[in-house]
C-alpha cells in the first residue's frame, strides 16, 4: 500500500470515527434533555401553585424529603403542599425528623400541608402523615401500624457449622447487645425492650399531638394493627376518603385557587449514564432498603 493510500484510509477512519462520536453525543444529549424536561420542577404558568412531595418506599434518611418540604414552605407562590404517601415507614429517627418539618410547616409557617395516602401509609409514614393539616386515603389504602420493631438474624449455629469463631472485645456490658453471633441475654432483652417501649410512647404522643387527639385515644389503637382507609375514617386516623386528585381539588379550594391548580414537584436527578440511556435501573441493584433486614436498628415499619 502506497503512502497516499494509507493516508486516504486513515482519513476515512478518522472521519468515520468522528461521525460515530458525534452521533453518540447527539443521542446522549437527546436522551438527557428529554429526561431533564420530564423531571424539571414545573414552575411554568402564572398564579398560585400547589407543591407535591412524594414520600415513597422505606424511609431511611430524612434529608431529601425535609429539604424539599423546606423549599416549598419558603416559596410564597406555593399556597399549599400535598404529601403523596406510599410507604410502609422506616427508621424511627428519620420518620420523626420529617414529622417535625411537616408540623413546623403546619403550625409555624401556617401553610396548609395535606397527606394523600395511596396504597400504604403505615407506621413511620403514618407518623409523618399525622402532622399534616388533613389526611386523605383511598377506601382500600393501608393505614396505621402504630408500633415499633427491632429484629435481626442470629448466625451462631451457622458460624459453628462453618467451624468459625466470633471474637468480640468490648468495654461496657451492653456494647455488643444484639450481636448476631450469640443469643441475647435476659438482661439485654429487657434493656432493648425499654428502648422500644420509650419509642412507642413517643410515637403515640406525637401522633396524638398531630391529630389533635388525647394520648389515650391513640394508645387504644397503638397495637401494630393496620386498617383500610374505610376502617380508619371512624377511628379518626384519616379525615376523608378520596384519591390523589380529590386531595388536590380539595386543597386548591381550601386556599382559594379556582380552576385547575398548577402542580409543582421537586426535580429528580438521574444517578448515572446507564439511567440516562436505559432508564432507572436502581430497582435491580442492591440498596440500603433491600439490605436493611441484616442491620440492627429500630424502625417504625410495617412488615
Amino acid at each position: 500500500m502506497t503512502e497516499q493510500s494509507r493516508s486516504r484510509v486513515f482519513l476515512w477512519v478518522l472521519l468515520g470515527g468522528g461521525a460515530f462520536f458525534l452521533f453518540f453525543i447527539a443521542i446522549f444529549a437527546l436522551v438527557y434533555f428529554t429526561v431533564r424536561s420530564q423531571q424539571k420542577t414545573s414552575f411554568s404558568g402564572f398564579g398560585d401553585k400547589i407543591a407535591v412531595v412524594d414520600l415513597e418506599g422505606v424511609i431511611l434518611s430524612p434529608k431529601d424529603t425535609v429539604e424539599q418540604l423546606k423549599k416549598f414552605a419558603d416559596d410564597s407562590s406555593v399556597k399549599a403542599i400535598v404529601l403523596h404517601v406510599n410507604s410502609p415507614g422506616g427508621g424511627a429517627a428519620a420518620s420523626e425528623e420529617i414529622y417535625r418539618e411537616v408540623l413546623r410547616i403546619r403550625d409555624e409557617k401556617k401553610k396548609p400541608i395535606v397527606a394523600s395516602i395511596e396504597t400504604v401509609g403505615a407506621s413511620g409514614a403514618y407518623y409523618v402523615s399525622s402532622a399534616t393539616s388533613k389526611i386523605f386515603a383511598d377506601q382500600a389504602s393501608i393505614v396505621g401500624s402504630i408500633g415499633v420493631i427491632a429484629e435481626w438474624y442470629n448466625y451462631e449455629e451457622l458460624i459453628k457449622w462453618a467451624k468459625l469463631k466470633a471474637i468480640t472485645l468490648k468495654a461496657g456490658e451492653f456494647k455488643d447487645t444484639g450481636s448476631p453471633t450469640r443469643d441475647i441475654t435476659p438482661v439485654e432483652r429487657a434493656y432493648l425492650q425499654g428502648l422500644i417501649d420509650n419509642m412507642h410512647t413517643q410515637f403515640i404522643h406525637n401522633v396524638a399531638a398531630g391529630r389533635h387527639l388525647k394520648d389515650d385515644q391513640v394508645q387504644e389503637l397503638a397495637n401494630g394493627k393496620v386498617w383500610t382507609g374505610e376502617q380508619a375514617l371512624p377511628l379518626k386516623l384519616v379525615d376523608q376518603i378520596g384519591d390523589f386528585r380529590a386531595a388536590i381539588a380539595d386543597t386548591a379550594k381550601s386556599v382559594g385557587i379556582k380552576g385547575e391548580p398548577t402542580l409543582v414537584r421537586p426535580e429528580k436527578e438521574r444517578k448515572s449514564v446507564l439511567d440516562l440511556l436505559f432508564g432507572d435501573v436502581s430497582e435491580y441493584l442492591p440498596s440500603r432498603a433491600k439490605l436493611m433486614e441484616t442491620n440492627v436498628g429500630f424502625y417504625y415499619l410495617w412488615k
